[in-house]
């Protein structure tokens, strides 16, 4: 029995669609695979930054920058203007990230005993405990905060190091409550009684070696946002190939779908 011309064509047409169906569907599913796998769009990236400002007349100035990504932070600091030398080397100058206060830095109202300094425990009520050391090597916790031989070194110098954050300093991060603080004074700068006591800290030690010369609340930041330092980068690599395969094989698919529509009418 004949099959009349315009049944045929239907039943043509209605095999095209289900071809391009099998072809489109594998496509947009490897397209959605890629979408989902690639780190530009799972990556859970928090930044954080802060400015130095001087502090107990240090005229020092800073920038960091703190990328946490689960429990693990990149700090990126640069400094500049700080004491230069301690007994002949370098200064050492311990810093650290503070937390559990008002996540601000103080001002002249807190020093208390109105020696002209403002010590660190002077400043605690206004920045908090050590969370986090920022030491050049080893231990990074509170233990290891006036530990002067991994401490940053001389008038200025850039840091960089990527450690685990504990629990108590990632959510002052969060909320806001962070302050980095970088310690170390001129002796020669402060008042003549001052100069005369022991740190508060390490009474070992002269109080300008302790005391903050440097602080800053560390802020988010969206990432890209002026003034961060920090871009979303292009996807690239595996991941951007197999982006473009999926939208290549979609356009494909699409294309074949289209030319067999024309060529079946």
């Amino acid at each position: 029995m004949r099959v009349p011309n315009r049944e045929r064509s239907f039943h043509s047409k209605d095999k095209v669609m289900k071809k391009s169906a099998f072809l489109i569907a594998p496509a947009l599913a490897l397209g959605a695979l890629a979408l989902s796998t690639s780190p530009a769009f799972a990556a859970d990236t928090t930044n954080y930054q802060a400015n130095l400002a001087s502090i107990n007349g240090s005229n020092a100035s800073g920038t960091v920058m703190i990328t946490v990504n689960g429990n693990q932070a990149t700090v990126t600091e640069k400094v500049s203007g700080l004491a230069a030398s301690f007994g002949g080397n370098p200064y050492p100058h311990v810093q650290h990230i503070h937390i559990g206060a008002k996540g601000t830095c103080p001002d002249m109202s807190a020093d208390t005993n109105k020696d002209g300094v403002i010590s660190t425990t002077e400043g605690g009520p206004s920045y908090g405990a050590i969370g986090a050391t920022l030491s050049t090597s080893g231990d990074t916790s509170p233990a290891a905060g006036t530990d002067l031989k991994v401490a940053g070194m001389g008038a200025s110098y850039t840091y960089n190091r990527t450690f685990a954050l504990d629990a108590k300093t990632a959510d002052s991060l969060k909320a806001g409550t962070a302050v980095v603080v970088v310690h170390g004074l001129d002796p020669a700068t402060l008042s003549a009684a001052a100069q005369k006591e022991p740190s508060d800290l390490v009474p070992s030690l002269p109080l300008a070696a302790t005391s903050p010369a440097l602080c800053g609340t560390l802020t988010a930041m969206p990432a890209g946002a002026p003034g961060t330092g920090i871009t979303t980068p292009a996807p690239t690599g595996p991941d951007m190939g197999l982006l473009a395969a999926g939208g290549g094989l979609v356009l494909a698919a699409g294309g074949a779908y289209a030319l067999r529509r024309r060529m079946a009418s």
